[in-house]
């Protein structure tokens, strides 16, 4: 029977209880899957957003042009995110053809398949150095010390951030990604922070420019100045930055973190990758669909009324696609619960699909294959620090996360 919401602001369908998932992630969404493709939830914001569960209606919808990520297209009241200046919001993630298509032509003309490249050997002396400073300590919390310091590092090296601004940028982040209850106005004061900075280290650049990204971006942004349309607006060029680093860090954090949980969870599977590191490489695309650092894709409002698994949602009214259910969907992968890199599993979308396939992937695969293989290399006995069962994941329906990791060696 086919289930038709009303509009916004209106009554509608009830909605489903969303704790479940922040208690048990992978069972409450093998429940709502096995129940339907779609359900009515509160989302991210606290207001009613209709879910859907399958892979191959997530996988579908992700690259659906009728559905928008441009705010804009939201039905009045009917969704309230983050509000972020105009100078920090034009990004990619709220951007659809032609926008969306313009800037993401421009950045691919900075972020080169050769740059990244270039970052290995960087990539690994870092790596190298943050094992070195916890080495003799013979344990630490692996989220801290290692998983949540590479990333940063690596994004502010590509973006060219002096080393002396460093500490103020992750802590600007945090402040954005795991918000303190007990500080309502830290996320807010970042956010200013994070402008003001943005806005001066262009300006610097752009005087004196180097060999990053972010020179590289405003050199794009600059040369392409007289072509009309097909220029970067000064809020997009400072909004891209924004991005980076945000994307760049905070999935890499929990990309990484959460298969180093993975491998110690299966250490047949580990000894074999400690054995042939190269084997990483192939491992990375079931890491990431086993337990990848995002559970919701962005989400998206559709441009008309759209029928989705037998289900009528009305244009503006807020669609959540569970990437995190749509990788445990049994009609898409075999035993989905089972961890095991060596079925060749394909078709994961933990870096989008469509035209919002991630543009920092080579990077972020990159990243977590370096810093899996040199802690696997350095600390042979690595082992959890504490019982599994007192891991505890962040308390969030759009990331999977932990909160810490204590592992000895």
């Amino acid at each position: 029977m086919q289930n038709t919401a009303h509009a916004a602001g209106t009554d509608g369908p009830e909605l489903v209880d969303t704790a479940p998932m922040i208690e048990d992630l992978y069972p409450a969404l093998a429940t709502l899957r096995e129940a339907g493709p779609v359900h009515r939830i509160a989302g991210t914001d606290g207001r009613p957003a209709w879910l859907v569960t399958r892979y191959e209606d997530v996988r579908r919808l992700l690259a659906d042009p009728r559905l928008a990520l441009d705010k804009r297209h939201a039905a009045p009241g009917n969704y309230s995110g983050f509000s972020l200046p105009p100078a920090l919001d034009a990004n990619l993630l709220n951007m659809d053809p032609p926008d969306h298509t313009r800037v993401r032509r421009l950045v691919v003309k900075a972020f080169t398949p050769g740059r990244v490249e270039r970052m290995r050997e960087p990539v690994r002396r870092i790596a190298d150095e943050l094992l070195d400073a916890i080495a003799s300590d013979g344990r630490a919390d692996l989220l801290t010390a290692y998983a949540g310091q590479l990333p940063i590092i690596v994004i502010c090296d590509l973006l060219g951030v002096p080393q002396r601004d460093r500490r103020d940028f992750r802590a600007w982040s945090d402040a954005l990604i795991t918000p303190d209850p007990a500080r309502p106005r830290a996320a807010k004061e970042a956010v200013g922070s994070m402008l003001r900075f943005y806005t001066e280290l262009i300006a610097k650049k752009r005087a004196e420019p180097g060999d990053d990204l972010l020179s590289d971006l405003i050199r794009v942004r600059d040369d392409e100045a007289g072509d009309g349309d097909g220029r970067l607006t000064e809020d997009e060029l400072t909004s891209l930055a924004f991005l980076i680093l945000l994307a760049g860090y905070e999935n890499t954090v929990h990309l990484i973190a959460n298969s180093v949980l993975t491998l110690l969870d299966h250490p047949t599977v580990l000894q074999k990758l400690r054995a042939d590191p190269g084997g990483l490489a192939a491992a990375f695309d079931e890491l990431a669909r086993y337990e990848g650092p995002a559970s919701l894709a962005i989400r998206r409002f559709p441009l008309e009324e759209i029928e989705i698994g037998g289900v009528t949602i009305p244009a503006g009214e807020t669609v959540l696609l569970s990437v995190a259910s749509a990788h445990r969907d049994p009609a898409q992968f075999k035993d989905p619960d089972d961890f095991n890199p060596h079925l060749g599993r394909s078709g994961h979308l933990a870096l989008g699909h469509g035209i919002h396939y991630c543009l920092g992937a080579p990077l972020a695969r990159m990243e977590m294959e370096i810093a899996l293989a040199a802690l696997l290399r350095r600390f042979p006995g690595l082992r959890l620090d504490v019982p599994r069962e007192r891991l505890r994941w962040r308390p969030s329906i759009r990331a999977r996360g932990l909160i810490s990791l204590p592992v000895a060696w």
